[in-house]
């Protein structure tokens, strides 16, 4: 199958880390910092980007997207389904 990169949809988490912002992606397990959420955001988008490229290029694109939920249909990359987004409290 050759894997052909697309507009690609990710989520992206955004933490407060002392004076910084910190930007997460949960599908690659990727992240990036900044000194404002756009600026974590950004940093995250182009840290993702270099991401897969350095994936393409090794030839573990596909297995890296398939490991992260996306399905691969018809020649097109659909991102996995997001349907719920909430948080748990746990007493310890």
């Amino acid at each position: 199958m050759k894997t052909v990169i697309q507009n690609l949809t990710f989520t992206v988490q955004v933490f407060k880390e002392g004076n910084k912002f910190v930007s997460y992606n949960p599908e690659l397990k990727v992240a990036s910092c900044g000194n404002d959420i756009e600026e974590a955001k950004n940093n995250l988008r182009d840290a993702i980007s270099g991401f897969l490229k350095s994936a393409r290029k090794m030839g573990t694109l596909q297995e890296i997207l398939e490991e992260a939920g996306f399905i691969y249909k018809k020649q097109h990359w659909s991102a996995p389904e997001l349907l719920v987004m909430d948080r748990l409290s746990l007493a310890l």
